[in-house]
């Protein structure tokens, strides 16, 4: 394929991801039969079987392909078409044997508009979604925390919906230790949702990815989440959900997991908790096994990587000596700990500990800031490795 030839495709995706804002399996139908420029022309002539007259009518006239890749360059983002080498080909296996009949988000994205630095197939190699409650409580933001944050230290790509509570805390936790996270919208790339996360998207953009499926401009409508839902399981190689009312959306993204084949899990909460009903009906119900924390869902994760051998770098307790794994597993995924507080949650001597801590600073798996100790994720790691130690290790 020459230059002329991946242009003229690429503003034939661009075209389309606006004419139909969202899955479209009629379309996805049509380009795998004709192939997306001549896709694109039988649109704009509305030369289409009825099935599509109706969902491309509104927008087929708009004709600002090369006006949303130029707006996306100004923000820093570009659009992914499965013609590209990031595209995540292998996550969108199991949307492609879904039937649309059921569901009619039951697509392919024609296209992603993503923002941030990172690889979208890299950074999905491994990834686990964390949802649930947006209107969490002080216990569902603190599990979340320990979750979200000992997942990313793990190397594990944090993959949420950029909402209020959970969603929002998931995100949070994974840039907290340096790890990375992948938030999905329900709306364009360049309208951020909710307008109080405008900040976190941002901080997210800056180190991971945001994406969508739906063009600059796009906004929010209600049928956009549920859609949005299906991206985020597919997204990741299992779901886990932190605090679900009975009546949750968190639900309707572990419907899309079990549909694909993925594994669903749900964090156990306070039985007088009416945050928690949800995740305990779908505990009892069979719809998700329980989690209580990142190993066990890692447990449930792991099995079902696609990953080439030897891609996916050793845990970092691996190879530790015993006073080192035990130093290592009383810091939290997420927060800080001074060398005292150590020695009574594992029993060692302070000259040990702080010894102990300085062969682990080394070995790149912990760093020192004003509160503390804390883990490091691995992205972070090399890095810590390459500079020197200037902080006060006598505390």
């Amino acid at each position: 394929m020459d230059r002329s030839d991946g242009d003229e495709r690429r503003l034939a995706w661009v075209y389309l991801s606006r004419v139909v804002e969202g899955p479209c399996a009629a379309l996805s139908s049509l380009i795998e039969s004709v192939g997306v420029v001549e896709a694109a022309r039988a649109v704009r002539e509305c030369a289409l079987p009825e099935v599509l007259r109706g969902p491309t009518e509104l927008r087929r006239g708009i004709e600002r392909a090369e006006q949303d890749l130029a707006l996306m360059d100004r923000l820093g983002g570009r659009v992914v078409t499965p013609d590209d080498p990031e595209w995540p080909a292998w996550r969108m296996l199991g949307l492609r044997q879904l039937d649309p009949a059921q569901d009619e988000s039951a697509a392919v994205p024609l296209v992603l508009w993503a923002r941030g630095p990172r690889s979208l197939l890299e950074c999905t190699e491994r990834a686990i979604a964390v949802v649930g409650a947006r209107c969490s409580t002080g216990y569902g933001n603190h599990a979340t925390g320990e979750i979200a944050g000992e997942l990313a230290v793990r190397g594990w790509t944090v993959v949420s919906g950029a909402a209020f509570g959970i969603d929002g805390m998931a995100h949070r936790a994974a840039l907290a230790v340096g790890g990375c996270t992948v938030a999905v919208l329900a709306c364009g790339p360049d309208r951020p949702y909710p307008v109080q996360h405008d900040r976190l998207l941002a901080e997210i953009a800056a180190t991971g990815l945001v994406v969508t499926e739906y063009p600059p401009g796009t906004g929010v409508r209600k049928h956009s989440f549920l859609a949005r839902n299906r991206l985020i399981a597919a997204l990741a190689d299992a779901v886990v959900v932190v605090e679900a009312g009975a009546r949750s959306g968190a639900r309707n993204t572990v419907k899309w997991t079990r549909r694909l084949g993925r594994p669903a899990l749900a964090v156990p909460g306070p039985i007088t908790s009416a945050a928690s009903v949800g995740c305990h009906r779908m505990i009892r119900e069979g719809e998700a096994f329980i989690a209580t924390t990142a190993a066990e869902i890692l447990d449930e994760a792991g099995p079902l990587r696609l990953s080439l051998p030897g891609v996916v770098p050793p845990a970092p307790e691996d190879d530790l000596s015993e006073h080192e794994a035990l130093l290592f597993a009383a810091l939290p995924a997420v927060g800080s700990r001074l060398p005292r507080a150590l020695v009574t949650d594992t029993g060692l001597a302070l000259p040990l500990v702080r010894a102990t801590l300085s062969a682990l600073e080394i070995a790149g798996l912990v760093a020192c800031d004003d509160n503390g100790w804390h883990r490091l994720a691995q992205s972070k790691r090399q890095q810590a490795q390459s500079e020197p130690a200037v902080r006060d290790r006598s505390r």
